[in-house]
């Protein structure tokens, strides 16, 4: 797996190193999910609830820079900004196919981003930011909304993101 060489560990695969990050990942994700459960029981608003949501992930995720949900306005073909942790944006509107956002609103199906500069269809919430993950949030079959994270990490996103965001949608669809 490693060999030891002074006092570094160095990996010897680039699959072992993915593997250990995603094991780091998932011992983190599966603490913060009692957590998620806990604000979901709680007696407080869905929209309360969705903050602090939105508040343990960008507190306790290092690469989770912004954090924020947008839900589908009415019978408009936008989405609408929800609660959120970070940096204040100006885009508190989105219409559908635009941006990331946009894009899954569409398309329903998770989008990850490695690295916004190279993607043609991005809008810029910040110099600052490098990646972009945006997975929907489904009720009754129905695209309602999503969760957006921006990261100032270039490329930060796996599969072990990826499947704790669906879990912390599943739990928010209980409460909408």
């Amino acid at each position: 797996m490693f060999s030891k060489t002074s006092s570094f560990f160095v990996f010897e695969h680039t699959d072992t190193l993915q593997q250990y990050v995603f094991l780091q990942k998932k011992v983190m994700f599966d603490a913060l999910r009692p957590q998620v459960s806990s604000i979901i029981d709680s007696n407080k608003t869905p929209d309360a609830k969705m903050q602090d949501i939105c508040e343990l992930l960008k507190a306790s995720v290092p690469h989770y820079d912004w954090v924020g949900f947008y839900f589908k306005n009415g019978d408009k073909r936008e989405l609408k900004l929800g609660s959120y942790a970070g940096a204040p944006t100006d885009h508190t509107i989105i219409p559908f196919g635009k941006g990331i956002c946009g894009q899954v609103a569409e398309s329903n199906e998770n989008f990850v981003v490695p690295d916004v500069q190279a993607q043609d269809n991005y809008i810029a919430c910040s110099i600052t930011v490098k990646a972009e993950i945006v997975v929907p949030l489904f009720v009754n079959g129905e695209n309602i909304g999503q969760i957006d994270i921006d990261s100032n990490t270039p490329d930060p996103f796996t599969k072990a993101d990826e499947t704790f965001l669906e879990f912390i949608n599943f739990e928010v669809a209980k409460i909408l």
